[in-house]
């Protein structure tokens, strides 16, 4: 099958889908592809909010058989690139380790790092792709190079933060993990009146954080009665307690519900997942071949990030809050984040926007969807600037290059150049175009 995720893309149909076992395989494909000047892109997840991942009459390099996940002594592991985020951490968990990336369970530890990797253990950890000590890549004339600090230092520091589907398709990734420690994770309510004053009270609140807190804020629209705010300590629920305290005594009021518990380093990935099991078949993605219990979905989504406090959090909060289908998440950075170096280049951010609308009945086909995306995109714009992560892209992204890759785009081109001047990964929001 050539479907991914997004339902949205079903009517790209890639001429081929070649299901890879192994590192060689990947480099037939390659090559083949550079040979016959036909469109690529490797695919592990098929999380794509583009569908680049399914190349209309190109060839997709199916990675899910590369899926191991092997522990190595020291702390680190090695992690074949198809592997899905739900195998790493259950696989990891078995040896009391643990790596910072999304919640979904269905991506790819491959697009995910390649983009830079957040979740709910950034501010402690970093981000996925800061944990990456090595990588085995097949690039464009069709090799198997490592890159490392110590070999391709270059391309190393590219692919971390400089997207998936650039400069090659990593086969393996050696991360270096961290312990899995116990979680307490807490979710508060409010009233939808109350998103302008939350917004006001949470950008003031993280910078007072410790790098163990991290709390998302998840706003419907169209006319919703409540809003949520939902965050992961690493720690026990009585040592987060006084920063949740904090945040509420700043809003002014206090939510209408309020739920806190403790868990296992697993049990909080499994929550945030909305998995009952990582490693079982409802984590598991049902489409692309597979059998499953994930569901697809069809939806359109932006970004924005949030680079300094927000001047008018009561118009963030209108704009938001009107359009019916959409809802907006605020995921929070700084700590550990900030003290990386790669190619992501969004380092100081406090936050990162993203922009999600069903598409699909009652809430609107495509092209409607796309608009009110779009312009509650460029409003956002006023308020927050215009940088966007390159993990959620959007294909009417104004000015992409510039807002995904920020002060690493010159640095990105030239690598890009060196590595691939054929243009053997070319796509329409790609380095080389």
């Amino acid at each position: 099958m050539s479907t991914g995720y997004l339902r949205l893309y079903d009517r790209q149909r890639p001429a081929a889908v070649a299901r890879c076992v192994r590192a060689e395989d990947v480099q037939a494909c390659v090559e083949f592809a550079a040979a016959n000047r036909i469109p690529v892109a490797a695919r592990a997840g098929g999380h794509s909010y583009a569908g680049y991942s399914s190349p209309d009459g190109g060839l997709v390099i199916d990675l899910r058989a590369l899926n191991s996940v092997d522990p190595l002594p020291g702390g680190r592991a090695v992690v074949g690139g198809g592997a899905l985020l739900g195998e790493v951490y259950t696989e990891l968990g078995k040896v009391g380790r643990a790596l910072p990336g999304g919640t979904c369970a269905t991506v790819g530890v491959g697009g995910l790092t390649l983009g830079g990797g957040i979740g709910v253990l950034s501010r402690k950890y970093g981000l996925t792709c800061d944990r990456v000590t090595s990588m085995r890549v097949v690039t464009p004339d069709g090799c198997l190079r490592t890159a490392a600090p110590g070999s391709e230092p270059e391309l190393f520091w590219a692919l971390r933060g400089g997207g998936g589907g650039n400069l090659g398709v990593v086969t393996s990734f050696t991360f270096s993990t961290a312990p899995a420690r116990e979680a307490s994770v807490f979710t508060l309510t409010f009233p939808i009146s109350a998103v302008g004053a939350m917004l006001a009270a949470w950008q003031d609140w993280i910078p007072t954080l410790p790098d163990e807190m991290s709390a998302a804020l998840g706003v419907p629209g169209g006319g919703a009665a409540t809003f949520a705010a939902e965050g992961c300590f690493v720690g026990t629920a009585r040592q987060a307690r006084p920063w949740v305290d904090d945040l509420i005594r700043r809003i002014g009021s206090q939510p209408l519900t309020r739920e806190e518990q403790d868990l296992t380093h697993v049990q909080a990935m499994q929550h945030f997942a909305g998995c009952a099991d990582l490693g079982g078949a409802s984590c598991r993605p049902s489409w692309g071949g597979q059998v499953g219990g994930y569901p697809r979905n069809s939806y359109v989504g932006a970004s924005r990030m949030l680079t300094a406090p927000l001047r008018d959090p009561q118009a963030v909060a209108d704009l938001i809050t009107g359009p019916a289908g959409l809802y907006t998440i605020f995921d929070t950075l700084g700590g550990a984040v900030g003290r990386g170096e790669s190619a992501y280049p969004h380092r100081a951010a406090l936050s990162i926007i993203q922009v999600l609308h069903d598409v699909g009945g009652a809430a609107g086909d495509e092209p409607t969807v796309r608009h009110t995306v779009g312009q509650v995109r460029d409003e956002l714009t006023r308020h927050t600037g215009a940088t966007g992560y390159v993990n959620y892209m959007d294909p009417q992204m104004p000015d992409w290059a510039h807002a995904y890759y920020g002060a690493s785009l010159p640095r990105l081109r030239r690598a890009a150049r060196r590595y691939d001047p054929d243009r053997v990964f070319a796509f329409p929001q790609g380095l080389v175009g």
